[in-house]
Parts: structure tokens; sequence; C-alpha cells
């Protein structure tokens, strides 16, 4: 299989292992060096599910960036997507670890509590033993709570810090040398303020409905699957920069349930008005209320697998339904699959499979 031309510029020793292009294995270059990993996708492609096995040395390095990368991983909509942030992260984790064996001079110590004094300790959240890492607080306008890491090297501050944030674009600073980290706390909170209308927009969807996934979204996150009845729900990707408009709605159901969804979407898309909010422009145009938190408990849309009997397998929920409207039992797309494919019955077309409930037998 042809690899992007994306991928094969970013990294060009990261080679396909099958045809599909489900599985690829090779190194990623960072600083001269070659990291060997190997990344396994699932059938659908979707970052989230994908699997990711590092080299020992690779895996080492990366340690204390584990929980950004899996953030990360939750949030790029495709492979080219997560390697630039992967090697992004990578790059950082090289330059604090070379960094943390530079003796630092008297001279940063000193400018660097001078700083933070001129910010106000009370917004600071964490500084280590070493003064090398430091997590600084802030609530944006709607009083929502917010970290960002600075990674300072021993050249502060004629260079800047690595900052490190949970937000679903990228944070990019403008830093001279004469510059501080009130400069970059207050680069921080602007970009909260230029955020705000995407998780205003989340946070009412959080609030307002049941989201199946993610369990525990962060700010990061930009996708939301919310439950519209039993075995039925619908999966947005809302754009940070555009929170108002249209997402991307993928429907997960049976089909003679999200088939009249799909043409509502389709024939309202017209009414979709960006001067009111998300979820009240995805119930005019999909003629539906969303079942209320209020009245409603989320057992009654989380239904386990019918084949493994558990709802969450590697933190997926149950996202493929029989289509039969006298059954409607939801499974795993990897447990339905592995059962299919174990079916002398069942026959295969690409990436299709096709073959029994194994609840119904239709």
């Amino acid at each position: 299989m042809a690899r992007p031309r994306a991928l094969l510029r970013l990294c060009p020793l990261l080679l396909p292992q099958d045809g599909r292009g489900t599985a690829y294995e090779g190194f990623v270059t960072a600083q001269g060096r070659d990291f060997h990993l190997r990344i396994l996708l699932p059938e659908d492609f979707q970052m989230k599910n994908a699997r990711v096995e590092c080299s020992w040395s690779l895996k080492k390095i990366l340690h204390g960036y584990r929980h950004i990368l899996k953030q990360r991983l939750h949030s790029c909509p495709d492979l080219v997507s997560f390697m630039v942030e992967l090697k992004t992260v990578l790059e950082i984790a090289l330059k604090n670890t070379q960094d943390l064996h530079v003796p630092r001079p008297p001279e940063y110590y000193s400018c660097l509590v001078r700083d933070l004094e001129i910010l106000g300790w009370n917004k600071v959240a964490y500084v280590d033993t070493g003064l090398a890492t430091v997590k600084l607080k802030a609530e944006d306008s709607c009083g929502r709570q917010h970290l960002i890491t600075l990674k300072l090297n021993a050249k502060y501050p004629t260079e800047a810090p690595d900052c490190l944030v949970d937000f679903p674009v990228q944070f990019a600073i403008s830093w001279m040398p004469q510059n501080s980290l009130i400069d970059i706390y207050n680069q921080f909170l602007a970009a909260l303020e230029s955020l705000k209308g995407f998780w205003d927009a989340l946070d009412e969807i959080d609030g307002k409905t049941w989201v199946l996934e993610p369990e525990n979204p962060t700010r990061s996150a930009t996708a939301r699957r919310i439950a519209i009845g039993s075995n039925v729900s619908v999966n947005v990707e809302v754009d940070p920069r555009h929170p108002n408009m249209l997402p991307e709605c993928y429907f997960l159901g049976a089909d003679h349930v999200v088939a009249p969804l799909r043409t509502k979407l389709n024939n309202n898309m017209h009414l979709w008005d960006p001067e009111i909010s998300l979820l009240q422009n995805l119930k005019d145009v999909l003629e539906i209320d969303f079942p209320s938190r209020a009245v409603l408990e989320k057992s009654d849309f989380a239904k386990d697998c019918g084949i493994c009997y558990a709802y969450r397998l590697d933190s997926s929920a149950p996202d493929q339904v029989c289509d039969e409207p006298r059954c409607g039992q939801p499974f795993h797309q990897a447990c339905l699959y592995e059962w299919l494919q174990g079916l002398p019955t069942s026959r295969q077309s690409f990436n299709v499979i096709f073959g029994e409930c194994p609840y119904c037998n239709k």
C-alpha cells in the first residue's frame, strides 16, 4: 500500500506492514537519532483505538509524557497528525533529558525566582526541586481551571521554555530574550479566551446530554459521542476554531434507525444558525430532543457488548448494532470482527465482513 505523501516526508523510515495500511513499523527520527516503534491501527483507522509499541529506549525517554501522548492519540484525526505530535513531544523530551545534565548558572535561578515573584506565587501550581519545571494555573472567564507546564532549559531567559497545555489546537508562544514568565502567562490567558466558545459548546453537551465517549474528556478532546436513544448515538467532531459551525456527524446504530437521522441532517442543514448554541442547532436540525440527564440514567444507554459482556473494551464502548429491529444488540467492533471471522458462513469484501448476528442469527 502506498503511504500518504505527508507521512513519507515526515517519517521516511516508517513503513507499512500490510496492504490495508493498518500496521506500520520502522523508525522515528529526532535530533539525529532513530527510535524504533510499531503502530497498529484498527479497521476504521480511528487513532483513539490505535496501539503504539515503542522500543525500551524510546519508552524511557517518553515516560513522563505518556498522558500527553494519550491525549493526542485521542484527538488526532489521522496517523500523519499523530506523528507530527509524537515528533514534537520527542524533541521536547530529548531536549529536557539533555538539560538535566547541563549545570545551570546562578543567574538562571535568580532570574526565575524574580519572574515568579513578579508573576505572583498564587499563580504557581507546582515547581520541581531543580527549578526546571514550573506549572502555572489560570481561570478563564467562565471559571474553568487550566494548567500550563513550562520546561525551562539552562539558557532561560535567552531561550523560551517549552510549553505544554491541554488544548485542542497548537499553542505557540512569541518569545524574545527580554521576555519573562508574565509574557507567557498573558499569551496563555489570551489563548484561553480564544477557545472559550469551543469549551462552552462542549461543556453544554457534557452537562445536558449523556456522553458515551470519551468517558472523561480532556480539554483537548474535540469529539463527543452523544446518546440519542437505546443503542443509537451520534459522534460529533467539533472544530475548535469554529465551534458554532456544523460539525462532522457520524451516526451509530441500526440502519433503520440512523437512516432517518441522516436524511434529516441532509435536509435541514440549511437551518444551521451559528448565532445559537451547538447543542440547540443539533436538536433543531435532527428534529430530536436528546435524552435528559435529569430524567434518565446512563445505564439506559450504556448496554454491554453481546459477545464479551462488558461495556468498556480498551476504553471503547460498543459501537456496532444488529440491524434486525427485534434484536438491536450492541457489540464492540473488535469483538464482532473476531466473532465473524471465526464463522465459516461469513464472507469478507475488502475491509467489510458480513455474517450472522451472534444474538439473533440474522
